[in-house]
Parts: structure tokens; sequence; C-alpha cells
């Protein structure tokens, strides 16, 4: 069993900062990349930002310059530092991670999702 457990969102004013975190457990070989969505009411999922297991980053170009992915392979987590927060960011933010279950099975699994509201 794989589970991807998220926290950290909540309630910020115009031009605050918030961490979001997730962490995958259970069964798992390797995690590769892991990345960020949103999806704010009646408008489609949207791609944040990902990171791959070696670092390499990816941010959409709405936050790029106030958003930043990171994850402690250590820990199998992977957070969002998101900073100058806008009333337009508020949606709610999922996590992903491409998770091998073995040496050559590999799926997506998603977190439960954690609602980020950001006030004018």
């Amino acid at each position: 069993q794989v589970h991807l457990v998220e926290s950290g969102g909540g309630l910020v004013q115009t031009g605050g900062s918030l961490r979001l975190s997730c962490a995958a457990s259970g069964s798992i070989f390797s995690i590769n990349t892991m990345g960020w969505y949103r999806q704010a009411p009646g408008k489609q999922r949207e791609l944040v930002a990902s990171i791959t297991r070696s670092g390499s980053t990816n941010h959409a170009d709405s936050v790029k310059g106030r958003f930043t992915v990171s994850r402690d392979n250590a820990k199998n987590t992977v957070y969002l530092q998101m900073n100058s927060l806008k009333p337009e960011d508020t949606a709610v933010y999922y996590c992903n991670a491409k998770i091998l279950i073995t040496i050559v099975y590999e799926r997506d699994y998603w977190g439960q999702g954690t609602q980020v509201t950001v006030s004018s």
C-alpha cells in the first residue's frame, strides 16, 4: 500500500507564505518525479511544480520566482514553499508522485489535496 499525505494548507493574506509538505509511505522501491498540481473551482487541474529524484526542478510560469519545490529523499517527502501569495493562487493543491513499486513497474499516486486560500 502506498499513501501520500499532504499538510500545510490554510488561509493566508495576500503577500504571505505557506509551505506544503507531502510524505509518501508504503511499499516503495523508489520515487521518481514528484510534483504539485492545483485546481481552482471551475478550472482544469494544472501542474505547479515538479522535481526529479536527482533534484532537477520545473515551475509553472505563473509561480516562477515565488514558489520553490524541493524534496528530502531520506524522508520520501516533497515540499512546496509558496511566497508572495496572490488571490489567484487559491486552489486545492494535490501532491503527485511517480513511484516504482518494483524495479520495472511505475505508477502515479496522488495525495488527498489540501486547500490553499489567499485573501485579498
